[in-house]
């Protein structure tokens, strides 16, 4: 047995540096000599500066606006280290864009989640790693393994040791019919009962409330859901629950996408906090947004998984 076999190395694309470089403190290791750049025509390119031969290897890359920079970025990596003979490659994919394009809503659309999923595993990886995807049946969409990681333990801390919100008169509002099942887990942990919007979207990126199933009439309500894009859900939300007489609204969400003018529009929404955590790279957000970090949590995972040991136990 070649004495690589038992060892690993991490790098990192261009998307979220900072927290490639807090994983890899968890594990104390540093991230591997990478250079992401650009040629003159735009053309992405990537140079391994140190042998990765026999190594375990493991990419850590977000699929953050520019999506599609960051999802060639990827790809590339991959086959570099393909070809130079890596032991394995698994990919660290805190946010997976492109997972709301997982099934035919219409006749002729495509089904883009699919599309990427088979990118990335004739590019050469051999498992992947993420955080609450849109719809848990992506993973059946790879012929690799896929560790769909929960986020819910890290807002729950922060909730229990933080916020310390009584649960007597707190409810967590699940945003859509779609998010119940992740919205039931954290009002479970956080011993809340549970709301329901009832929510269509007449075309994209707009979001209108239909019903509201459950009472929040002075109560603390706990906006729960895996991703904030534009905001307009969010915020339609939150007019919908100040009419029922919610007594205060904080918003959690993993992904904090942030299209367009979200930030500007959710700080000077009705909405008290919004809590994201850092698997999107944000420079700086006002003084209304928190964010939570993950990088224990995928390094954790990670050391699991090196260990042949259980990632499931992590969520119990």
């Amino acid at each position: 047995m070649s004495t690589n076999e038992q060892q690993f190395k991490i790098f990192a694309g261009n998307s979220n540096p900072p927290l490639a470089k807090k994983i890899g403190e968890y594990m104390g290791t540093r991230l591997g000599d990478c250079e992401v750049s650009t040629f003159a025509d735009g053309e992405i390119n990537v140079r391994i500066n140190e042998t990765v031969r026999g190594f375990d290897v493991y990419v850590i890359q977000s699929f953050s606006p520019p999506v599609n920079n960051h999802i060639m970025e990827l790809l590339i990596m991959i086959d570099a280290l393909k070809r130079a003979s890596a032991g394995s490659i698994s990919v660290i994919i805190p946010y997976y864009g492109y997972a709301r394009q997982d099934r035919k809503a219409r006749g002729r659309d495509p089904i883009t989640a699919k599309l990427v999923a088979n990118l990335i595993t004739v590019a050469g990886a051999t498992r992947v790693v993420t955080i609450d995807l849109h719809a848990e049946q992506i993973q059946g969409f790879f012929d690799i393994p896929v560790d769909n990681l929960w986020s819910y333990p890290i807002f729950t801390k922060y909730f229990l040791e933080e916020i310390k919100i009584p649960s007597s008169n707190t409810v967590v509002v699940s945003p859509d019919v779609g998010g119940v099942k992740r919205a039931r887990k954290f009002a479970e942990k956080l011993g809340c009962p549970l709301a329901i919007l009832d929510k269509r979207r007449p075309k994209d990126n707009v979001a209108e409330i239909i019903n509201l199933i459950g009472d929040v009439k002075d109560a603390n309500c706990i906006l729960f859901d895996d991703i904030i894009d534009t905001g307009g859900s969010l915020l339609a939300a939150s007019e919908a629950l100040n009419k029922a007489g919610a007594k205060s609204i904080i918003a959690c969400a993993t992904h904090g996408v942030f299209s367009q003018n979200a930030v500007e529009n959710l700080q000077n929404s009705r909405i008290d906090k919004i809590i994201v955590t850092d698997t999107i790279y944000h420079k700086q957000l006002p003084d209304k947004f928190i964010e939570l970090p993950c990088s224990s949590l995928l390094g954790e995972a990670i050391v699991r998984i090196r260990k042949n040991l259980s990632v499931s136990i992590l969520f119990r």
